[in-house]
Order: C-alpha cells, then structure tokens, then sequence
C-alpha cells in the first residue's frame, strides 16, 4: 500500500447550526496541538470547513457566523423549491471568503453535496467554491437547490452525512466532529419543524458504522438539545463541541498520533 498523503484528516457532519459546535472541537484540537492537513465536510461542516482551509481560526468563524440577524437565514422564500432563503450563507460566504477555489485554500477541501437528478453523493475538490458549498448546505424542503452544470444539487447530508470517503485512504490518522444526535421529542408540529426532524433522522443513520473508521470521534449526546435552525444559540454550542472534546483529549494517547 502507498504511503498516506496526509498525516491528519479532519471530518465534519451536516446539522444546522449545531455546526458552531465544530468550532468549539476545532478550538479543542488546536490548543492542543492538533491541527488537520486535510478537511471533508457537508451542509454545516463545508460552510465552518470552508472558513477554517481559508486561513480563519475557529473564533473568527464564531464571530464571523454569529454576526449577522436570524432572518438573514430564515427569511421567507417565494421560490417553490424551498420554504426559506439561504441568502445569509452566501452573503457571508461571498464577504469573508479570500480563496475564489479550492485550490487556493490554505488546507485542501473536500466537500459533499447530493445530486438530485442522479441520486447520488458527488465530492467537489476543484474548482469554484461558492456554489458547491451553498449546495451543500441546502436542506432540501426548507432552501431552494442549488444548480451546477445544469445538476440539481441540495445538502450533502441527504447521502452523505459524515463525509469520510474522499479522504479515508489517504490519511495516517483520522479525526470526526457528529453534531448531529437524535434522540425523543415529545411534540412535533408545523411544516418547518417536521421537515428539519426528518432530516435530522436521516443524517443520523449512517453514524454507527461509519465511526469504527475514524482514530478520534467526538459527538457529544447534548446536542440533540438543540435545534438545527438556531443560529441565536451559537455561542452555547461552540461551548458544547469544545467541552466535549476537552473531555474526549483527557483520555486520549497522543502518542497515536502521527510524527510531525
């Protein structure tokens, strides 16, 4: 077998704005000495994957995301493919973003995005950024999809939720950030809330087989607290990732790790 081309690959699952909790694991990781040489993300993990291979340390993405209104994610749409606009994404996107394509990001990037109109996950890694991440992003119901070459595309999650493939074979050790736990709700109601409960059950699917590939997993059990479309908790959340994987590095051997 060739040797791996990376030493660390970080992944980064779909869920909302549970992905602020990526940050606080990212934030974990760096200040102990941890930093990825590569990154595979969907939907919430792409947007905060993004920032972070553009050069932009986990705070700067807190205050970055957590700068702008709720509406500016929840407006309205009128459009019949999608119930509310995602325009909040792209503005931050378009305002933040020093790399035009992936191949002038700081950190090589992959992320997944579904393709609608073949039904299949599809792994973008070249190219102009700004349309596969909004693609990735785009819950399906609630954003109106996102066109590519005449390709209907909406959130990487729908497939492929923990996006390990692109990278599992080219990396020595191999680190997952899951924001996306289910667990009971008593009461469910409105078109919205359906919608985002029956994604989140189908994002959740594939976590138990997928984790035996990873060397580190951190997924932490209190996010199934919070919701996937609220942004106003932000703060709370990346609080929530970076305990947990405090928590996680106390009985961690570092000595697994790669060399430098």
């Amino acid at each position: 077998m060739s040797e791996k081309q990376y030493k660390i690959g970080l992944v980064l699952s779909g869920g909302g704005a549970r992905g602020f909790a990526h940050l606080g694991v990212m934030q974990a990781l760096n200040e102990a000495g941890i930093y990825p040489d590569v990154i595979s993300g969907t939907s919430a993990g792409a947007l905060t994957g993004v920032l972070y291979a553009d050069g932009y340390t986990p705070k700067e993405i807190l205050e970055l995301l957590n700068s702008g209104n709720r509406l500016d994610f929840m407006r309205p749409a009128f459009p019949r493919e999608g119930l509310l606009q995602i325009g909040g994404i792209i503005k931050i996107l378009k305002t933040n973003l020093r790399a035009k394509t992936f191949e002038e990001l700081k950190i090589p990037l992959y992320v997944s995005a579904t393709d609608l109109n073949n039904g299949k996950a599809v792994y973008f890694s070249k190219g102009d950024l700004l349309d596969p991440i909004t693609a990735s992003a785009s819950i399906p119901v609630l954003f109106q999809p996102v066109i590519i070459n005449k390709i209907c595309y909406v959130d990487g999650g729908v497939l492929d939720n923990l996006p390990v493939w692109p990278i599992e074979n080219k990396c020595k050790f191999l680190i997952g950030s899951f924001v996306n736990p289910v667990g009971y709700i008593e009461k469910i109601s409105g078109l919205i809330n359906i919608a985002e409960r029956i994604f989140m059950l189908s994002m959740s699917k594939e976590i138990v087989e997928k984790s035996k590939k990873f060397d580190l997993l951190i997924a932490p059990q209190e996010l199934k607290n919070y919701k996937i479309l609220d942004p106003e908790k932000a703060e709370e959340l990346f609080s929530v990732g970076y305990n947990a994987t405090k928590e996680k590095l106390k009985e961690f051997d570092f000595y697994k790790l790669p060399d430098k």
